[in-house]
């Protein structure tokens, strides 16, 4: 059995089996997510998370379809961790809430929003960047691929993928 890191997924039964009642879930839902994409409600929001991956598993995030260059926006306040540029994820975002209990990645971006430095701070709907095709992306897909994961042990970047959708109260807007 093996467990997912950011932009990974998850191998075991019980990857994402995080809900309203437990611990992480009720913490969570506390944290009042907003839809990161602009003008996506959470009802537009599709079921990608346990999309099957080949033999590697499940998906363990949700992909946003949005014109390219739609804001993506901060759905929490928090922090920024990393700024990162990969094969897969293409131009990415790292950031943490502010108990840094939790890890959001945000993947494919066109580019960063103004202002967007590691260790900055973000407030829910504060644009950090827009929708994309970097990395693995097809470019006539462009979306946001978004992960949630309970920050795993030794504070990395990595985590427990929970499906994010439950804990959408809000829909995306820019501040």
């Amino acid at each position: 059995m093996r467990r997912a890191l950011a932009g990974a997924v998850c191998l075991t039964a019980a990857c994402a089996l995080v809900h309203r009642g437990t611990p992480a879930g009720d913490a969570l839902r506390a944290r009042r997510l907003m839809v990161p994409v602009a003008g996506v409600s959470p009802a537009d929001v599709p079921d990608t998370f346990r999309a099957r991956r080949g033999w590697r598993g499940i998906h363990g995030a949700v992909d946003i379809v949005a014109p390219r260059g739609t804001p993506v926006v901060s759905a929490d306040d928090g922090r920024v961790l990393r700024l990162r540029r990969n094969r897969k994820g293409g131009i990415t975002l790292y950031a943490t809430d502010p108990t840094q209990r939790f890890i959001y990645y945000y993947a494919h971006l066109q580019a960063y929003g103004r202002g967007i430095t590691p260790g900055c701070r973000l407030v829910r709907g504060q644009v950090i960047g827009f929708v994309g095709t970097t990395g693995n992306a097809a470019w006539r897909e462009p979306h946001l691929h978004f992960q949630v994961m309970v920050r795993g042990r030794g504070r990395r970047l990595g985590g427990e993928p929970i499906d994010p959708r439950p804990f959408f109260v809000s829909g995306g807007r820019a501040r």
